[in-house]
């Protein structure tokens, strides 16, 4: 075990259906950087992110801030590593306040009311996510992008050293795309680690470093400014793309629109 990762995955495998998904997969990630995961469809990002988080079962170690994962008590685990998963069921009938406070479940004693504390964290995770307005609207009344921000707001109300989220922008309009990646980059700053599964490409190249994914595999694992970085993501993409700095910023360009007189083949 690496003492300076804040979360590290040793031989990791993992099955579903009956199919092996994942194939002795090796991470680390450093305390205090944005790591991208991104890869093909079917490449195992989401199965990855899932055992990475304890809630998917495989064969493997993973510790996180230096401790094996299965052995941390429920509730040190809750407190340390926050989730944000894809397509997530929270009842509909629940207000948007108390879906939030539900990320204070884990600081907060059995049975015991929320405190001072726990109400501060969930107002600042609204206001970061900018849905302080509805909190008191059920999550039933809002919208795809809305309820997106809702359960983030959850998730930074956590407060964990740790986050993790498959899928952070999906419903997101570009604006709150936006803030999501400047926030990603607050966290960071504040010493957290994020890892995010992005199919974004060119939000995904905004963080620090990037895990490329191919058949339940790592194919590449590099900073997101290294021109390896870019080769690797180009050849997983099978060179349907292409990566390019544009004012400063990485951009990954599908290669149709870098030949448009390239000829076509008529569905």
């Amino acid at each position: 075990m690496n003492a300076a990762l804040a979360l590290q995955g040793t031989e990791l495998c993992a099955s579903l259906g009956g199919c092996q998904v994942l194939h002795a997969v090796q991470v680390g990630f450093a305390a205090g950087r944005w790591t991208s995961v991104v890869g093909p469809n079917g490449a195992g990002k989401s199965t990855l992110l899932k055992v990475l988080a304890g809630l998917l079962p495989g064969s493997g170690q993973v510790h996180l801030l230096g401790q094996p994962l299965q052995q941390l008590p429920a509730r040190q685990r809750a407190r340390q590593l926050a989730w944000l998963g894809q397509n997530e069921t929270v009842a509909d009938d629940l207000s948007v306040h108390d879906v939030v406070m539900l990320g204070r479940l884990p600081h907060r004693p059995w049975l015991g009311g929320p405190s001072a504390e726990d109400l501060a964290a969930v107002e600042r995770a609204l206001r970061t996510t900018q849905a302080w307005d509805w909190r008191q609207r059920t999550l039933g009344q809002l919208a795809g992008g809305e309820r997106q921000r809702v359960l983030l707001a959850r998730a930074l109300a956590v407060e964990a050293q740790v986050l993790l989220m498959d899928e952070p922008l999906a419903h997101l309009d570009p604006p709150h795309q936006a803030d999501w990646l400047a926030l990603a980059r607050a966290l960071v700053a504040q010493g957290r680690t994020v890892v995010s599964v992005l199919h974004e490409i060119t939000m995904a190249l905004h963080a620090d470093d990037m895990l490329i994914l191919q058949q339940g595999r790592v194919f590449h694992f590099g900073a997101c400014a290294d021109a390896a970085t870019h080769a690797a993501l180009q050849a997983v993409f099978e060179q349907r793309i292409s990566v390019h700095s544009i004012h400063g910023q990485w951009f990954a360009l599908p290669t149709f629109f870098l030949h448009p007189n390239a000829p076509t083949t008529a569905p």
